[in-house]
């Protein structure tokens, strides 16, 4: 793609994510989520595959069907209380309409078919941007309307991200997928904690997206799509992988490790709140998603193909790995010892 076209994409992704995240009024931010759905579809079919194409229309459909209903969800509520400001979504209709809408744009279940599929067809690089950049505006949503939302729709649906999540990673061979259902399942402890911490939440995606972009640009630097190839992706830069595993690891929620932070932290608001049993729940079922990131990490780290037919394994290549993937590999490891500084911040 021509870069001068690529840069334009990439500012009004940004212009699009910072309207809506900044806007009080709701047509200001329908603007801003129109703007990003505009601005990542030619980079999600920049390679014109047939797969790269059908990820592009899916996209499309997906999230025009989800702006219409956050524009349906915001007339209804003027229409009933004559308030066009985000934060006085106060009608009970408006508010169901939203969290579908925004379940939807989020990928969260039962909304979450398109979302694997648009992540295959898609780029690494262009993967990232739809896993953490184009999350933040609707998320952003709604933390704005957090105390009219429906606790037990939204706990419900939580449960649900966090138990498919975890279920549909079990058989994929493509680490894309597996990003995708591990990213569904995040969603769901984003979702659980919104009505009763929405800081927590933000934490969380925060820390998510940081460990997010670790990989997908660690991915991207040694070119791997898929588990088999990722068997023999540790000849290229060794020390690259073995931090690949610790932040797989993280992603997972390990407790010595960053990720295990905000799930921590959730889990304790929860139990505050005398939601334990459904703390509970979802802590076993994020049990579900360490399975298949420590398939991940095995492929990353220890395995090599199961067969005897000889083949040229790739040798390390000559490209030192960026300054971004070691500060982002860094974070995302080792920030557990300071959480009570970065809880200050938050």
């Amino acid at each position: 793609m021509n870069p001068q076209a690529n840069l334009i994409f990439i500012i009004s992704l940004l212009l699009g994510t910072t309207i809506t995240i900044s806007s009080n009024h709701w047509i200001m931010a329908w603007t801003g989520l129109e703007i990003n759905t505009l601005a990542i579809l030619p980079l999600i079919s920049k390679s014109h595959h047939p797969r790269a194409i059908e990820a592009a229309t899916k996209y499309f459909l997906t999230q025009s069907a989800a702006s219409a209903l956050v524009l349906f969800s915001s007339m209804t509520n003027a229409w009933h209380t004559g308030q066009w400001d985000i934060t006085q979504l106060t009608h009970p209709t408006s508010s169901l309409i939203l969290t579908s809408a925004i379940a939807m744009k989020l990928g969260l279940v039962p909304f979450h078919f398109w979302f694997p599929e648009v992540l295959q067809g898609s780029p690494l690089t262009t993967g990232l941007l739809l896993s953490t950049i184009m999350k933040l505006p609707p998320i952003a949503l709604l933390y704005m309307t957090s105390h009219s939302l429906n606790p037990t729709l939204l706990t419900t649906l939580a449960i649900l991200s966090t138990a498919l999540g975890g279920w549909m990673g079990f058989n994929q061979t493509q680490i894309r997928k597996v990003l995708a259902f591990s990213s569904i399942s995040h969603l769901g402890w984003m979702a659980i904690i919104i009505i009763y911490n929405p800081k927590l939440t933000l934490l969380n995606f925060y820390l998510y997206a940081m460990m997010t972009a670790t990989i997908f640009l660690t991915l991207n630097t040694i070119k791997v799509l898929k588990l088999s190839t990722l068997m023999t992706a540790w000849t290229k830069i060794p020390s690259l992988n073995a931090m690949l595993l610790l932040t797989l690891l993280s992603l997972a929620g390990l407790p010595p490790l960053t990720g295990f932070l905000p799930k921590w932290l959730i889990i304790q608001e929860l139990t505050k709140q005398d939601m334990a049993p459904a703390a509970t729940l979802i802590s076993l079922l994020s049990l579900l998603s360490l399975f298949f990131y420590l398939r991940l990490a095995y492929c990353t780290t220890i395995t090599l193909p199961p067969h005897t037919t000889n083949h040229m394994k790739q040798w390390r290549t000559n490209k030192s790995t960026s300054i971004m993937i070691a500060i982002l590999t860094t974070m995302s490891v080792l920030l557990l010892p300071i959480s009570p500084m970065i809880l200050t911040i938050v």
